[in-house]
């Protein structure tokens, strides 16, 4: 989806309606009545500048991200502050900056929150001479009064540098990050940059998600291909925004933009190609040698997200809109016996309509 829509609100709802709902019980018997609640929708906050995501913490506050203003919280009385950013904040990023679509964008707690009182953020940087995206650990007291202990964890993943004809600099920068309950390891998504070789490039951590400790190392399992950086649990992406866990097997989902024609759901295995490679192929020529919008194949058909015929072995999807794009944001696996027969279903952010939908999974 190429389109700068304002990307956090939907998943933002998402969180909240899932909180809502949570706190609320709502739910019937059968499926038939569950879709004809109402679901209640209280706004919290707002005059937000560009929300992209948030967390929350054991003690009710609320940490959320704007993509150019940086990392805030709102307590539980209420109390909001700016702790990582530029223009105020308790600890001020000098690097930190917004282009495109990238800047301050996800946000995670470590499953030890109360004991190392650590925060997580995916950001955009200008440290050295060339721009990156990376992860970022913070730690914070108890009173969300003190931030300190900056440690950079994963400090290289690509950003894009210069306008071409597919979007802006900042553009397909992923972003979303999240611990997985069940293994306790922390998943990165990012972007294609809109470069033709990157989801395939198994040296550079663009097109991939990755899974590592809370010190920015590979977690073991990865199963990444022989060669490739050990911190790549899946590659062949295109611009992921959304991961979830489902409950039970404790297996990742990731939820993708799809190139204008279609948006996937897939089942994340280690070391896994999901079959994305936007690059040029024999005797085809795409501008900026980026193939994601138009066809890398001589006979110009439209080429899937998952591209089966050039990987068969690739990881297939286990949900595609198949139509056109309509920009899949967060996803979240509803959990819970108050959630009666919407329990174990999917629900997803997308940006086209600022809207939520439920999948039901096989």
């Amino acid at each position: 989806m190429k389109s700068e829509t304002k990307r956090a609100l939907p998943m933002i709802l998402t969180a909240l309606f899932v909180a809502v709902l949570v706190h609320c019980g709502y739910g019937q018997s059968t499926l038939a009545d569950d879709r004809e609640l109402k679901i209640k929708r209280t706004v919290v906050m707002s005059g937000l500048r560009e929300p992209w995501d948030l967390a929350f913490a054991p003690d009710g506050a609320m940490l959320f991200t704007e993509k150019c203003r940086g990392l805030s919280v709102r307590t539980s009385d209420g109390t909001v502050r700016l702790l990582f950013g530029r223009g105020g904040a308790v600890l001020e990023a000098d690097d930190f900056f917004c282009q495109g679509q990238s800047g301050m964008l996800g946000v995670a707690l470590d499953p030890a929150f109360d004991e190392n009182r650590y925060v997580y953020v995916y950001m955009a940087s200008h440290i050295g001479k060339v721009k990156s995206n990376r992860v970022v650990r913070l730690s914070v007291d108890k009173a969300y009064a003190v931030v300190a202990d900056r440690k950079d964890i994963v400090p290289d993943i690509p950003f894009k540098q210069s306008f071409n004809r597919w979007g802006r600099a900042g553009a397909h920068s992923g972003g979303r990050i999240r611990f997985s309950p069940f293994d306790g390891y922390l998943y990165v998504t990012t972007g294609d940059n809109h470069s033709g070789p990157l989801p395939q490039d198994l040296s550079r951590l663009g097109g991939k998600i990755l899974r590592i400790d809370r010190d920015g190392k590979a977690a073991t399992g990865n199963n990444t291909p022989s060669g490739g950086d050990p911190r790549i649990y899946t590659y062949g992406h295109r611009n992921v925004q959304g991961i979830a866990f489902r409950p039970g097997t404790g297996r990742p989902f990731s939820c993708e933009h799809g190139p204008g024609h279609d948006d996937e759901v897939t089942p994340l295995a280690a070391g896994g190609n999901c079959g994305w490679d936007p690059a040029p192929t024999k005797g085809v020529s795409c501008a900026s040698n980026y193939c994601g919008y138009t066809s890398n194949k001589p006979d110009g058909t439209p080429t899937s997200m998952t591209d089966l015929a050039r990987f068969p072995a690739a990881v297939k999807p286990s949900w595609n809109n198949r139509g056109v794009s309509e920009g899949m944001c967060q996803c979240v696996f509803l959990s819970g016996s108050q959630w009666k027969a919407w329990e174990g279903w999917l629900a997803v952010g997308f940006l086209r309509g600022s809207r939520i939908e439920l999948l039901q999974m096989d």
